[in-house]
């Protein structure tokens, strides 16, 4: 058994910690290939193992099992009738407490994994020896760049090497059975720019596809990349929105994209990055990307005048062999609310109206359920999946949204179901193949979105030019959202005008919900509701189940049919990640990896992440671990010396450029940190970047020193207000 790591270690450990931007200590891991064996001959993953993956039970040889990335199993032996006796085999203690996000790829009885950070680690699948580990030593300063936490979703696997993106933009290859690094390759075209990694890359027929992020934080126009597995040599680059015009000619499908924009979008990027879903059909050759949001997402400060702003949000079919443009289906033109269509795709074969079809199906952040023929992109149907009400519907026949006029915010506020967050977000669905249901991963979230008088770009933090803290808050006020109107604002020239659409249905008002969804009939066959949003991703299996991991701290299984819970393990921490099975000698296991994070693990403070990897199975005989001992902090504040304009002065740039990472969630609390103490101290680690190789940069540049100042006393008013009220209440 892996020993546990203590990654708390007093409080005085933790108040430093507590003011390292987006990144923590703990993130240097053993050297490469330590008390491994020599490098041996190792079986070769091709086109064959991957094209007949849904077959093969014993392993998980993709990020989503099979190319269609249906995240099915026919494996049975956990079924309704024996998942009560689901038992812990075994766990491994991770050496980060920050999010995952990734699901393991099982092959040859070993199991890979990546962590936050970029780390790659080897298990033996049965017994959780470890084999090997690698850490990339992506720079700490890196930490400042990514929207949404240090995380990575996982690797992909040809040949006799493993792939993965790391944070700070490589694609490295790693040999399989000594962890040992092959080649690496630099993805980012600017380093000037905060382009990313935390998506698992995909292996198709000799080349490696990846995408980046990093359309939140600045002037980013987003990629595809393909590169040669063997030597990581550019194979082909794909442009998701036009450049300037004045560069000379580009692509015809870059060309006709460049007519819906307007303005001089190239000086604030496009955005449109690639930084999640793909899926392929060998059949056809068509990789299909999910596309993200505009940067910013105010589209009159990308595209003034309107516009549909291809290809922001959309699904694209390109020839995976060439990287040539086949096709593509936007689902929310004009985009200016962060609806990205990065969230998972799904290919499989469906009877609609009495015919078999080949589909592709995503529930993207807009809040409808599409479902695309996947040859031609033709719209076959839609449905909203949660709360909707920045569209009125549906155009029936083309599947454009008819725009609700109030849910622009060009000429005054607007309240928009759903947030930011999406309906869906990146955590994986299922499609189970017995059912023929999906399973969605649901949150239910307004926010209000208003335009800023005057914008330009800051560093360090999110560039969205919406409202004065960068990006709408949740709505905490007491009435109903649902009923609240937002306030008129003109529309588009391009919104639909069609009277004869599929008008949304009001659905939960629950935060988080599991939802089994029909795609043939597009509704709901049921629904399990959740207290909080952001639960994990979802596995089905042929024993009629469907796991999923809860953001408040739960394992658990549901029945396919109807959604009875079946089963429940306290995994002591949430979960957002997808869980996934396999088969070894005999035994059916089912993995996840609990660590809670992402953009809302950041800003909510739901559950203190501890991050593990648990592998459970009927036979397990191993104990669940010892919770890690909760921070108990000491709230001891230096005097406050700062007056109101200089407190509401440091709320303002601590709202727009800390909170990001320092928002309650998954970073210390900033309101326990020793270093209030002294100025000299804050103004040291802020202002002069003594942590930036723990990735707390400098930002002296991005507000200045009286800005820092500032902050300080923010937060140190902060601090005096939550003594006063934990004094409070132990007095009562």
């Amino acid at each position: 058994m892996i020993e546990k790591r203590d990654l708390f270690v007093g409080v005085a450990a933790m108040a430093c910690m507590a003011i390292q931007g987006c990144s923590q200590t703990e993130h240097t891991a053993t050297p490469v290939g330590a008390d491994t064996p020599a490098a041996q001959v190792t079986r070769q993953i091709g086109t064959d193992d991957l094209v007949n993956a849904a077959s093969n039970n014993s392993e998980w040889l993709s990020y989503g099992r099979t190319w269609s990335e249906q995240r099915y199993s026919p494996l049975d032996q956990v079924n309704r009738e024996t998942v009560g006796d689901l038992q812990l085999a075994w766990f491994a203690d991770l050496d980060t407490a920050r999010g995952q996000e990734a699901t393991p790829l099982v092959i040859d009885g070993k199991m890979y994994i990546t962590t936050a950070w970029s780390l790659v680690k080897a298990y033996d699948a049965v017994t959780g020896e470890l084999l090997w580990e690698y850490d990339p030593e992506v720079p700490g300063e890196t930490g400042v760049k990514p929207c949404c936490d240090v995380v990575n979703r996982g690797l992909a696997a040809w040949g006799e090497h493993l792939y993965f993106g790391s944070l700070d933009g490589r694609l490295i290859a790693l040999d399989r059975e000594t962890g040992e690094e092959v080649w690496t390759t630099d993805t980012i075209v600017d380093h000037e720019l905060p382009y990313t990694i935390t998506g698992a890359p995909r292996a198709v027929n000799g080349m490696i596809m990846i995408g980046n992020g990093g359309a939140d934080m600045g002037r980013v126009r987003g990629y595809m990349s393909a590169y040669d597995a063997e030597t990581g040599e550019l194979m082909w680059r794909f442009y998701t929105v036009p450049d300037n015009p004045a560069e000379g000619e580009q692509p015809e499908y870059l060309e006709a994209a460049a007519e819906t924009w307007t303005g001089e979008w190239w000086e604030v990027g496009g955005g449109g990055t690639v930084w999640d879903s793909m899926a392929y059909d060998p059949d056809l050759d068509l990789l299909y990307i999910g596309v993200g949001n505009g940067a910013p997402w105010n589209q009159q400060y990308r595209s003034p005048e309107g516009g549909d702003n291809l290809y922001l949000s959309s699904i694209v079919a390109i020839r995976a062999s060439t990287g040539e443009y086949a096709w593509h289906f936007q689902t929310t033109p004009g985009e200016t609310w962060d609806f990205t269509a990065t969230q998972h795709i799904i290919l499989a074969e469906l009877e609609i109206d009495g015919e078999m079809r080949s589909v592709l199906m995503q529930a993207p952040k807009n809040g409808f359920f599409y479902v695309l023929d996947r040859e031609t992109g033709e719209f076959l149907s839609g449905n909203n999946y949660t709360n909707v009400t920045w569209a009125l519907g549906l155009d029936p026949e083309t599947g454009r949204p008819v725009e609700n006029p109030r849910a622009r915010y060009l000429d005054g506020p607007a309240l928009v179901f759903p947030s930011p967050f999406g309906g869906h977000n990146w955590h994986p669905m299922a499609f189970s193949q017995d059912e023929e249901l999906v399973y969605i991963p649901v949150h239910n979230l307004p926010t209000p979105f208003d335009s800023p008088d005057e914008w330009d770009f800051a560093g360090a933090s999110f560039n969205t030019a919406v409202g004065q803290r960068g990006r709408g808050a949740v709505v905490g006020s007491g009435d109903d959202p649902m009923q609240r109107p937002a306030p008129g604002t003109r529309t588009l020239e391009t919104t639909s005008t069609v009277e004869d659409y599929q008008p949304v249905e009001p659905r939960s008002r629950a935060m988080g919900s599991l939802v089994a969804w029909d795609p043939a009939e597009q509704e709901e066959r049921w629904r399990v509701e959740y207290p909080m949003m952001w639960n994990g991703g979802v596995l089905a299996t042929g024993g009629g189940l469907v796991f999923q991991g809860t953001s408040t701290g739960d394992f658990r299984a549901y029945d396919a049919a109807d959604g009875t819970q079946l089963w429940s393990q306290p995994i002591q921490t949430g979960a957002i990640a997808a869980p996934m099975t396999f088969e070894q000698g005999g035994t059916q296991y089912v993995a996840i990896l609990a660590g809670w994070g992402g953009v809302f693990g950041l800003n909510a403070g739901l559950v203190e992440n501890r991050s593990r990897l648990f592998v459970f199975s009927l036979e397990g005989e191993a104990e669940m671990p010892e919770a890690y001992p909760l921070f108990e902090g000491v709230l001891d504040p230096p005097a406050l010396t700062g007056d109101e304009e200089t407190i509401a002065l440091g709320g303002e740039y601590y709202g727009r450029f800390c909170a990001t990472c320092h928002g309650g969630g998954v970073i210390p609390d900033l309101r326990y940190s020793a270093a209030l103490e002294r100025e000299e101290t804050f103004m040291t680690i802020v202002r002069d970047g003594a942590l930036e190789a723990n990735g707390m940069v400098s930002f002296e540049d991005v507000i200045g020193e009286e800005a820092i100042s500032a902050v300080r006393q923010y937060l140190i008013s902060r601090a005096h207000q939550e003594k006063a009220r934990l004094d409070a209440a132990t007095s009562e």
